[in-house]
Parts: C-alpha cells; sequence; structure tokens
C-alpha cells in the first residue's frame, strides 16, 4: 500500500487468517465511503479514495507496524453505498477515525470480485456447520490489480461479524 519503499502489497499468507477468530476491540480504521450501482464500484474512484488514505496514513506515521497485518476493508451497506476501512496504529489527524468491535471469523477465498456472493453462500455453509451466523460481512482484498498480476492469484478474506 506504501510507495515510500517500492513495495505494494506485501506477500499474503493465506494460512494467517483462513478460518481463524478475530476479536476486535475497538480496533482503529480510517473511512472513506464511495457510490456504487448495485454494489458495483465505479473503479477510478476506488483508487482515488485508497490513494487518499494511504497517503493520510503514511503523512501521520500512523500505519500498522507490521504492513502484513494491515487490513483494507470493503462493506456494502446497502446497493448504492460502499465503504472502506484502512486500518491503522492510531488515529489520523484530518482523517474520519472510527473503531470497529466484535468477534470476526475470516475465511479466505481465491477468484473475481463477481464470486462473491458465491464466497458468501458458502462462508454461510461454514458458519452454520460452527453453529453460527453471520451479522454483516466485510471483505478484504489481497491484493490491488497490480499485485495479483505479480503474485499470480486473487485472494481475499471475507471476514463475517458473528
Amino acid at each position: 500500500m506504501s510507495n515510500k519503499n517500492k513495495e505494494c502489497c506485501p506477500k499474503f499468507t493465506p494460512e494467517k487468517w483462513d478460518c481463524k477468530t478475530y476479536n476486535w476491540d475497538n480496533k482503529s480504521f480510517i473511512k472513506e465511503t464511495l457510490p456504487t450501482l448495485f454494489h458495483i464500484p465505479f473503479p477510478p474512484m476506488i483508487g482515488k479514495k485508497v490513494g487518499k488514505m494511504c497517503k493520510m496514513v503514511e503523512d501521520s506515521e500512523k500505519a500498522e507496524a507490521n504492513n502484513e497485518d494491515a487490513l483494507l476493508l470493503f462493506r456494502d451497506p446497502s446497493a448504492f453505498k460502499s465503504e472502506i476501512y484502512l486500518s491503522v496504529a492510531s488515529s489520523v489527524p484530518n482523517a474520519n477515525n472510527v473503531s470497529i468491535s466484535g468477534t470476526f471469523i475470516g475465511k479466505v477465498f481465491a477468484g473475481s470480485y463477481n464470486a462473491i456472493p458465491k464466497f458468501i453462500k458458502q462462508m454461510n455453509e461454514y458458519l452454520a456447520a460452527e453453529g453460527k451466523k453471520a451479522k454483516d460481512y466485510y471483505i478484504h482484498y489481497a491484493y490491488c490489480p497490480m499485485c495479483a498480476k505479480k503474485y499470480g492469484n486473487n485472494y481475499m478474506i471475507l471476514f463475517a461479524r458473528i
């Protein structure tokens, strides 16, 4: 996510995230929103928003201590709005600072953006087998489009708030 060291997206380790439970207690994020059309965002806007967020974090030196722990989460509260959350070490000046709390289960999937409904169905089946049910979903894409080509895959983590 940072161009400072010429590294964009760190190498993703699926085992670190797959089928793991996370208890977040006021986990710090900065938040942006963008319009969507039936859950489809306008690609140029994503880059602008994420770039702005990354620059704010870089300038304030409030990035996660370990780049591999950084999360860029997407949530669609409606068919016409998407929320973007970037995890940070602490409050970032002039940003929309928010915190997220709750118990989350992460499951890693490999595939394209348009496979998300299928992945949500698979996640629901996984949770049902564990006797759990999702209240909400957040998605972390492991790589930007350029790094997905570089690493040769399109991983994402589906986080279910239970």
